[in-house]
C-alpha cells in the first residue's frame, strides 16, 4: 500500500513538472522525466510488465501491442499463442486478431471516399441510397441522414443478442436482408440524442456497396487493404484458408484449460464488425490516417477530408470531448495530445486502436480470451499515464456546493439500450448512480467529483470530466463522460432503478416460496377446504409456481457467456417469457379470486384475506414488470 501511494504522489509531481516544464515547447510527450514513447526498449519493459501478469490472471491466451511513432513503428510484439494446442506464437506482423468495431473506421473511410467523389452526401435522406427496404418513418420529416449515422445520433434502439455474433454459417443472410429482418426501432428523434448503433453502421456500408456497385467486402478490400498493402486484413467470413493459418483462435476457459471456440461470424452486420486484421497492417492505416490520408503515394483520402472527420461531429456539450464523423475522440493524455480513433469489443476479443496527430503516435493492441476486456482496460490506462501523463491539479470544492448537489442526485440509465425487445433489461445493469458526498462532492458510478464549472465537474484524483445538461424545464437530465461520447446517461424513473427492480423481485421471489412452503406444511388441510376456498388457495399455487420459475431460468439464461447470448437465445430464457406469459395470466386470475375471498367471506379471520391479498398486489406488480420490460411475448430476434 505505501509503495502504491508513493508512486501515485510521484506521479502526480511528474505531471505537474510536465505542466511547467512542458507548457512553453508545444510538445506533449518531450517534457523531461516522462519515458520516451519512441525508445523501442522502454517500451518494451513497461508493456511487458503491464501484460504478461495480467494476461496470465485473466485467461488472456493472446494478445498484440503495436505503437508507432513520427511513422515508425517502435513496438510490435505478440504474446501468448494464436494456436494453444500447437503452441504456436503471435506474431505481430502476420497474425490477425478481431478488432470489433475499430472495422468501422473502414466503414466510414469508405463513406467518406464517395462523398468525395460527389456519389454521397451526408445530409440527405438514407433512403435514397436503399434499393430493397427503407427505415422507417418515425420521426415525420426528420429523416435519417449519413451525418446522423457516423456520429451515431441517428436515434435508433440497440440490440445484440441472439444475432450480432453467431457461429453457425447458415445464419449468415445477405447484408440487405439482414438489416432488414433486424431494423430497429427508432427511439430518439435524429441528431438530437448519441446513442452507439451497429445496426446503423452496417447500414452505411450497404449503401456504400449500393452506390459503389461492390459488394461491401470486396469495396474494402480494394479501396483499403490493397491500396495499402494490407495483406493480412479481411472483412470475408469465414476467413479464405490462406489468413485462416493466421488467425488468432477464439478460446473461453474452464476447469483450467482453454477450449476453442468457433470463429465469430458478424457478417449480418459485417461492416459494424467484421474485420479481422494483423497489428502490423493497423499501422500502415495508422500511416495513411495521420498522413493526410495517403501511404507510400497511395491515397485513400484527401487531406481536407480527414480533417473534416475530425472538426466535424456532435458533443452534447463543447466542454468535454465528442464524436467526429465516425472517429472517437478520446480523453486520454494532456490536452493537445487528442487522441482520436475507436475500440472495439466481439464476445473473445478486446481492442484500441488510438492515433494523435500532434504526436504521430499511435497505439493499437488486442487481446482474447475471457478476460481480454481487462487485460486491454488496464494496459490503456496505464500506458497513456506511463508515456502521456496528465496533470491533475488539485481543487478545492465550492464552498456552496451543497446548496445545489440535489438536483444531481438520482439514478442515470445509458442511451445505447433496447426498448422494444427483452434486451430493454440490461438498462438495469447498464445504470449508475449519482450521489452527493459530505465535503461538496458528488459520488459518480462509485468515483468522486468536484464541481469545476457551470454542470461540469472533475474527477478529485484523477483527471475524467463528466458534463451535465439540463432539459427544458432546467432539470438535470442526463450526463456525457469526456471522450466516451457515443453514448449519453439519461435520469431514469425509479422503476428502471436496480434498487426497485431487485426488491421487487426479491418481494415475488419470497412470496411465491412461501406459498409453496404453506402448502407443503399444510397438505392436508388444503386437500379438505371447501371448493371455493381451495380454488383462492390454488390461485395462489398457480401464481407462484411460474413466478419462481420465471426467476430460475431467468438467472440460469443470464448467466451464459457473452459470446452464447450473441449467438443465440438460450432455451432458459425463452422459458422465462413463457413462464412470464403464465404468471401474469394466474396474477389477473388471482386477483379474481381476491375479491372472491372478501366478497364471500371465504377463510377463517383478517390475515389469510389479506395475505391473499398482498399476493395479488405482487402478482399485479409483476405483471407491469413483465409487460414493461417485454417479457410478455417472445420480444427478440434470433
Amino acid at each position: 500500500m505505501v509503495a502504491k501511494l508513493n508512486r501515485g504522489w510521484c506521479r502526480r509531481m511528474a505531471s505537474a513538472l510536465v505542466l511547467l516544464l512542458g507548457a512553453g515547447a508545444g510538445v506533449v510527450g518531450a517534457a523531461p522525466g516522462v519515458p520516451d514513447v519512441s525508445d523501442g526498449a522502454v517500451v518494451e519493459a513497461f508493456v511487458d510488465g503491464a501484460v504478461k501478469a495480467q494476461m496470465r490472471a485473466h485467461h488472456s491466451p493472446s494478445g498484440v501491442v503495436a505503437v508507432m511513432k513520427d511513422g515508425e513503428l517502435v513496438f510490435a510484439k505478440g504474446y501468448g499463442y494464436i494456436d494453444v494446442e500447437r503452441r504456436i506464437s503471435v506474431d505481430p506482423a502476420t497474425s490477425l486478431f478481431r478488432p470489433g468495431s475499430i472495422s468501422k473506421l473502414f466503414t466510414w473511410v469508405s463513406v467518406m471516399q464517395l462523398v468525395e467523389q460527389g456519389r454521397l452526401d451526408l445530409d440527405v435522406d438514407v433512403n435514397r441510397y436503399l434499393e430493397t427496404f427503407q427505415v422507417a418513418d418515425t420521426w415525420p420529416g426528420q429523416p435519417v441522414t449519413l451525418r446522423h449515422i457516423l456520429t451515431h445520433t441517428a436515434g435508433f434502439e440497440d440490440g445484440a443478442l441472439g444475432f450480432l455474433i453467431v457461429h453457425d454459417q447458415a445464419r449468415i443472410l445477405p447484408l440487405n436482408e439482414s438489416l432488414a429482418k433486424y431494423q430497429p426501432e427508432r427511439v430518439y428523434a435524429p441528431g438530437e440524442q448519441v446513442a452507439y448503433s451497429n445496426w446503423a453502421t452496417a447500414l452505411a456500408g450497404l449503401i456504400v456497396a449500393n452506390v459503389s456497385g461492390e459488394n461491401f467486402n470486396d469495396y474494402v478490400q480494394r479501396h483499403i487493404f490493397d491500396v495499402l498493402g494490407m495483406t493480412h486484413s479481411s472483412f470475408v467470413e469465414p476467413l479464405p484458408p490462406a489468413l485462416d493459418a493466421h488467425m488468432a483462435k477464439s478460446y473461453t476457459h474452464r476447469q483450467g484449460r482453454y477450449e476453442e471456440l468457433p470463429y465469430e461470424l458478424v457478417s449480418n452486420v459485417g461492416p459494424a464488425g467484421a474485420a479481422a486484421v494483423s497489428a502490423g497492417d493497423m499501422s500502415l492505416f495508422a500511416r495513411a490516417l495521420l498522413n493526410g490520408g495517403a501511404y507510400r503515394g497511395q491515397r485513400i483520402l484527401a487531406p481536407e477530408t480527414l480533417r473534416q472527420m475530425l472538426d466535424e461531429g456532435f458533443s452534447h456539450d463543447p466542454r468535454v470531448r465528442g464524436v467526429g464523423l465516425g472517429f472517437i475522440k478520446y480523453a486520454y493524455g494532456p490536452d493537445g495530445l487528442d487522441v482520436f480513433g475507436h475500440g472495439g469489443a466481439t464476445g473473445v476479443f478486446k481492442s484500441h486502436f488510438g492515433l494523435s496527430r500532434a504526436e504521430n503516435f499511435m497505439l493499437f493492441l488486442s487481446f482474447s480470451g475471457p478476460g481480454a476486456g481487462a487485460v486491454r482496460d488496464n494496459l490503456l490506462k496505464a500506458f497513456y499515464d506511463e508515456f502521456f501523463p496528465r496533470p491533475s491539479p488539485a481543487i478545492e470544492p465550492p464552498a456552496d456546493f451543497a446548496e445545489r448537489s440535489g438536483q444531481y442526485v438520482g439514478n442515470y440509465v445509458t442511451s445505447r439500450s433496447a426498448h422494444s425487445t427483452f434486451e430493454a433489461l440490461l438498462r438495469l445493469v447498464s445504470g449508475t448512480s449519482v450521489e452527493a458526498l459530505p465535503g461538496n462532492t458528488l459520488m459518480i458510478a462509485g468515483t468522486p467529483y468536484v464541481e469545476v464549472g457551470d454542470k461540469l465537474f472533475r474527477e478529485v484524483d484523477g483527471v475524467e470530466r463528466v458534463a451535465f445538461q439540463a432539459g427544458e424545464d432546467g432539470d438535470i437530465s442526463g450526463y456525457v463522460l469526456d471522450g466516451t461520447q457515443v453514448m449519453r446517461f439519461y435520469r431514469a424513473p425509479f422503476w428502471e432503478t436496480r434498487g426497485f427492480t431487485t426488491g421487487l423481485l426479491a418481494a415475488a421471489g419470497l412470496a411465491a416460496a412461501l406459498v409453496l412452503l404453506r402448502l407443503a406444511y399444510q397438505w392436508r388441510r388444503y386437500r379438505t377446504l371447501p371448493a371455493p376456498a381451495r380454488r383462492a388457495e390454488t390461485a395462489s399455487i398457480a401464481l407462484a409456481v411460474p413466478t419462481l420459475l420465471f426467476l430460475v431460468f431467468s438467472a440460469l439464461g443470464l448467466s451464459a457467456e457473452l459470446h452464447e447470448l450473441l449467438n443465440a437465445i438460450p432455451l432458459t430464457l425463452k422459458l422465462a417469457m413463457v413462464c412470464a406469459i403464465l404468471a401474469g395470466l394466474a396474477a389477473l386470475y388471482h386477483a379474481w379470486q381476491s375479491l372472491a375471498v372478501w366478497r364471500d367471506g371465504l377463510f377463517e379471520g383478517t390475515w389469510p384475506r389479506l395475505r391473499h391479498s398482498l399476493l395479488s398486489v405482487v402478482g399485479l406488480a409483476m405483471l407491469w414488470f413483465y409487460s414493461y420490460w417485454n417479457l410478455l411475448g417472445f420480444y427478440y430476434y434470433d
